[in-house]
């Protein structure tokens, strides 16, 4: 029973901060604060921390389910969405927002220069990635970890 709510609470923890942050605090950033740079900095600080709390919580959540379930945990559509939440979480932390960062440090993202298209191509692809991970763990938190 512990683990069961200590599931509910890394899942909820883990999707609640991705809505709280993707939908509610950043978009209110961009709104509220007039230097944009600002507010892109601010938001991707914010879009790193929860992606570390998605890791975390992931990597636990993933190791729990597994001890309880072992194979059963690939027959059943659960398991695929909190893996491919992982795996988009990790992609995202090691891959995409490194290369956004280094993008950002070569020099001002100027509308229509190499830089600007190149960061937004990969912020499009963040967006994307973002969506489909928040609405995976929306699924998961509305239908539960296990097959009741």
């Amino acid at each position: 029973m512990f683990r069961l709510k200590l599931e509910q609470v890394l899942l909820t923890l883990w999707v609640g901060g991705m809505w709280a942050i993707g939908y509610i605090a950043v978009p209110s950033l961009f709104y509220t604060l007039d230097d944009r740079r600002l507010a892109g900095e601010l938001a991707g600080q914010m879009f790193q921390s929860i992606n570390v709390i998605g890791l975390v919580c992931g990597v636990l959540l993933l190791i729990g389910l597994s001890y309880d379930v072992s194979r059963q945990l690939f027959k059943q559509w659960r398991g695929w969405f909190l893996i491919a939440m992982l795996l988009s979480t990790v992609l995202a932390v090691f891959f995409i927002q490194p290369v956004m960062a280094d993008l950002k440090a070569q020099g001002p993202l100027v509308k229509g220069t190499q830089l600007a298209v190149e960061f937004g191509r990969l912020h499009g692809v963040s967006s994307l990635l973002y969506l489909l991970n928040s609405l995976m763990g929306l699924s998961l938190v509305a239908f539960g970890l296990r097959q009741k």
